[in-house]
């Protein structure tokens, strides 16, 4: 079990154990906003198992460059395949080379999008204009990311207790 960790200004920040969520809790560093259903007991005390809690003193957010990744270009994509237009889960996508590598394409944001299977397959080796098929967007490098992004979680998989946060 995983707990979502907020900022002060109640946007996802990062993902932690329950247990280190709960030794914050004690010294005063986050509260609580919302409780899975499982119980922790220890012979003095008894908790309900923290889902998410808020940072509550001020956090400066970090200017992080946004690194290169499969769920992050998923994310830039918005789970949706770039030729078919299909939005997709995680498990049902995977990415393609616009610039096929066979002919020097590099692996990188300005030559990567998101995929289903079919149109992977569809394409090929070749480029989107010799299989006669249209990209939705160019790529290119994001400026920004959905704060969950940053979390690397499936979006199937998040936690319903985290839905309000992450969504």
């Amino acid at each position: 079990m995983r707990t979502l960790m907020l900022t002060p200004w109640m946007s996802p920040h990062e993902v932690i154990s329950w247990q280190r969520a709960i030794v914050l809790s004690i010294l005063g560093k986050v509260e609580v906003v919302a409780e899975y259903d499982e119980i922790v007991r220890s012979p003095s005390i008894e908790l309900r198992t923290p889902a998410v809690v808020r940072i509550t003193r001020g956090l400066l957010p970090k200017k992080r460059p946004i690194r290169f990744s499969r769920n992050n270009v998923y994310s830039r994509d918005g789970f949706r395949c770039q030729y078919c237009g299909e939005q997709k889960l995680k498990a049902e996508l995977n990415y393609d080379h616009v610039m096929p590598r066979v002919r020097g394409g590099k692996t990188d944001w300005d030559n990567i999008v998101t995929c289903c299977y079919a149109c992977n397959d569809k394409k090929g080796g070749r480029t989107p204009e010799q299989a006669k098929m249209r990209l939705l967007k160019k790529p290119s490098k994001p400026t920004w990311l959905p704060a969950f992004a940053a979390l690397d979680v499936d979006r199937d998989k998040v936690p319903e207790p985290w839905l309000a946060f992450c969504m």
